[in-house]
């Protein structure tokens, strides 16, 4: 499933409608040191309403490349009326410090372990697009800022002009038309030039699309700008294949499709390199490796039981019938 994000974006702001319920944070309660698996997957039914993918996306908090790993085929502008969507709510932590916010890129998501609390906040996020990458990184919070002020450097500014046609002003001012929403918090690394923000725009959650910032959808931005106090740990990950042992003996994979290097590259299809640690699990009896290199291929996006036997326990759950957002 090859995305072209730049169009996609342009078809979601023509298309988006009115009264998409808000949705609540997703927490979840942290499980043990030993265990990184949480949430459930779900379904839900398509109702005849009109609505884009975008409008079950946001109701569930998810990105919208995560719902359509998870339903390959799906039309995202307009669904099929009674399609039986999988909601992708099931995930492995990454394998970091649970410590801060933690960024995994090649999800698409952000993960906010509040200090002192015993439970993870997940929220779906846009990223830098190609050849505006956001970097990986090990960074802090280092300026809260309500109702910020966009400053679009010189070079965004010929972006937009020779993309796009427009003249951008030297200072977009704070309120409902900035792109970067209400709510804005800069990293310490390098210039500052990187920001966790809102937007305007909330057909670009789930989807590269900034110049390098962090975007979250305006309800997700409030929330975790209340609650991340200023000198944060901020990690910033590029992980395509998560995997874990459970305690129970379980062995999980999740594989989402990674970020593409050049326009020719097809996210679907592109090699995703192994590193030592995964080529060991891989290597163990207890792992199927048709079912892995079925996960790999297929890149769900969701958690994949490979144990030995597993060839027919990864079922979708019982469909959720819901007639309306």
């Amino acid at each position: 499933m090859k995305l072209t994000l730049s169009l996609m974006g342009i078809l979601f702001a023509t298309t988006l409608t009115a009264g998409i319920s808000a949705a609540h944070a997703a927490e979840y309660p942290l499980p043990p040191d030993d265990s990184r698996l949480i949430g459930e997957n779900t379904t839900y039914v398509v109702p005849n309403d009109g609505k884009p993918l975008e409008a079950v996306a946001a109701k569930y908090q998810i990105g919208l490349i995560a719902m359509l790993e998870a339903n390959p085929g799906v039309d995202p502008l307009l669904p099929k009326p009674g399609t039986v969507l999988t909601i992708p709510s099931q995930m492995l932590l990454p394998a970091t410090k649970r410590e801060g916010i933690v960024i995994n890129l090649a999800e698409l998501r952000l993960y906010y372990y509040p200090k002192g609390e015993n439970k993870v906040v997940v929220y779906p996020i846009g990223i830098g697009q190609l050849g505006r990458s956001t970097p990986e990184m090990v960074t802090s919070v280092s300026q809260k800022i309500p109702n910020p002020t966009w400053t679009p450097t010189p070079n965004i500014r010929k972006i937009y002009l020779k993309e796009q046609g427009i003249t951008l002003p030297g200072v977009v001012p704070a309120g409902p038309e900035n792109p970067m929403g209400l709510f804005a918090m800069r990293l310490a690394a390098g210039q500052g030039h990187y920001l966790i923000h809102g937007t305007n725009a909330n057909f670009g959650i789930g989807m590269r699309v900034s110049s390098g910032c962090i975007r979250l959808r305006p309800d997700d931005i409030e929330a975790l700008f209340k609650s991340v106090p200023k000198g944060t740990r901020v990690q910033v990950i590029n992980q395509p294949i998560k995997f874990d042992v459970e305690p129970d003996g379980k062995r999980y994979v999740e594989v989402h499709q990674p970020l593409s290097h050049t326009e020719k590259d097809d996210p679907q299809t592109m090699p995703i390199a192994l590193n030592a640690a995964l080529k060991k699990f891989k290597a163990d009896h207890a792992t199927n490796k048709d079912v892995l290199t079925d996960a790999i291929t297929r890149r769900s996006g969701m958690p994949v039981i490979v144990n030995q036997g597993s060839a027919d326990v990864n079922k979708p759950p019982v469909a959720e019938s819901i007639s309306s957002l």
